[in-house]
This record gives structure tokens, C-alpha cells and sequence, in this order.
């Protein structure tokens, strides 16, 4: 399967039935998408989402009235993730119940499915230190440790945001457990904007530096204002190929040099 690197350009025909057609140049890396409540800016979000079906396949899976281009242009896939920021109680809680964790909101939905994939994520690359170290190379070593190096990275940044609270990643187990105070904590004790910067660094780290999509909708809410401004700039160190599209309220999130990546939705409907 062919993936593209990344989108060019979203096109929507009709954004509110029949009105107001969207046509956006994308960035390589970073795309804002600005306006007052209710101007569509989820809306675009969301359609461009919703369309990526079959596990990201396009455009046979996108919806009527919603195009896609791409790099390269014959790519047919493409990897994204997507994150939200309401802390909303959960549903089903009665199907979690049966399956013996405390899991109360969306966020603890969240966490608990990136475990899953935190675990296969450290087996994958286990396995590419390993390989690496027996295939007799000279420079094996320093391969193992740029390997490993995103995982370091990772811990230390969760670290980094965490430390005013004391909580740092214990390092030695194999899911994600904190340690504060002599305690360990589960990442379901954690406050709604730790869980979300947590979601979100997790969500980056276990693409594996691939090139991909990280669709972002208001993912400020819950986060600090310092967090708020580090935020992308801590996206793109974790994976330097990733293309960010998100929609914010806040201004603390362009605040580090990313104004001109800022994009109104009057900007970009098409008369």
C-alpha cells in the first residue's frame, strides 16, 4: 500500500448543505485553523475524518463532496490519528466494568487504548535493537541507541511537562505507571490536562517517526497556557515527519512563531 506523506489541499463542495464550499492549501507541517464558534471549523475536521475510512484509505472511502490531494499523488493511504479534548464521561461504562479497570471518561478510554499500542510499540522496536546488534555492523550500537532515542525522548518530555507535580514515568515497567511521593499512580489518576497531554504524546510517539497526520480539534482545552504554547513545537520533536492540522481558540498555541501558519475560515470558502 502506498501512503502519502502528507495532504496539500482539503476540498469540501458543500460544508452546510450547499453553501459555503471550502478549498485549503495545506503546509508540510503546520496548519491553524481560526474562526468564532460555529463558522465549521470542526465541521471541516470532522468530514475530512469521517471520509478517512478502511483504516485511512481514499478517495473510494471518501465522502460525496470531500477531496483530498496528496504527496506523492498516487498514494492511496494515509496515516492519522486524531485527537479531541472533551473529557466526557463514558457510555458504555457498564461494558469497561466487565473488563476490571477504572475507567471512568473518554481520556481514560483513550489512555487505555494507547497502552495497547504503547506495548506493541516497545515490542516492535525491541525487535529492531535486537536485529540491529546481531547483524554484525560496526556502527550497531549507535543504530540501537537512535532506535531507542524516541522513547527517551518521550519519557523525558512527560517528565518535563509533569515535574511541577513530582511525577515522573517509571521507567522499569512495561506500561505507563507513574511515581510520586513514594506512591504509583495509575495514568486514570491523573488531572483531564495531564491525561491530555499524555493522549497526545503517546498518540506521536507510537507512530514510529512515520509520516503522517495528526488531526488536533481544540486540543487546548484542558491544558495550561504554558502547555498550550509548547504544545506543537513538542509535536514536531517527537516526530519530525508529522503534519499537524488543528482547530484552537487560544492564542498561546501559535504563540511560538507559528502565526502565519494561522488560517480563517473565511479564508479559504470559495464564492
Amino acid at each position: 500500500m502506498k501512503y502519502a506523506e502528507y495532504i496539500t489541499q482539503i476540498e469540501i463542495d458543500s460544508l452546510w448543505s450547499g453553501t459555503k464550499h471550502i478549498r485549503w492549501t495545506l503546509d508540510r507541517k503546520v496548519n491553524v485553523l481560526s474562526g468564532v464558534n460555529g463558522v465549521g471549523k470542526s465541521t471541516i475536521i470532522n468530514k475530512v475524518v469521517k471520509g478517512l475510512s478502511q483504516g485511512g484509505e481514499f478517495p473510494s472511502h471518501m465522502l460525496k463532496g470531500v477531496k483530498l490531494s496528496v504527496t506523492p499523488e498516487d498514494a492511496k493511504w494515509i496515516r492519522y490519528d486524531i485527537i479531541r479534548s472533551f473529557d466526557r464521561p463514558l457510555i458504555n461504562s457498564d461494558v469497561i466494568a466487565k473488563m476490571d479497570i477504572s475507567l471512568a471518561t473518554e481520556l481514560d478510554w483513550q489512555l487505555f487504548q494507547l497502552q495497547r499500542k504503547y506495548l506493541d510499540y516497545q515490542v516492535n522496536i525491541g525487535n529492531r535493537i535486537i536485529s540491529v546488534l546481531q547483524s554484525g555492523d560496526p556502527d550497531s550500537a549507535v543504530q540501537a541507541q537512535q532506535i531507542a532515542a524516541p522513547k527517551a525522548m518521550f519519557q523525558d518530555l512527560v517528565d518535563g511537562f509533569f515535574a511541577d507535580t513530582g511525577k515522573k514515568i517509571v521507567r522499569t515497567e512495561n506500561e505507563i505507571r507513574f511515581a510520586q511521593i513514594g506512591e504509583v499512580l495509575q495514568p486514570y489518576q491523573l488531572s483531564s490536562g495531564e491525561k491530555q497531554m499524555l493522549v497526545i504524546l503517546l498518540t506521536v510517539l507510537v507512530e514510529d517517526q512515520q509520516p503522517y497526520v495528526l488531526f488536533m480539534d481544540e486540543p487546548e482545552v484542558s491544558l495550561h497556557i504554558e502547555w498550550q504554547q509548547r504544545l506543537i513545537d513538542t509535536v514536531m520533536k517527537l516526530n519530525p515527519n508529522v503534519q499537524i492540522i488543528l482547530t484552537t481558540h487560544s492564542p498561546a498555541v501559535i504563540m511560538n512563531g507559528w502565526m502565519d501558519r494561522v488560517t480563517e475560515v473565511s479564508d479559504i470558502e470559495v464564492k
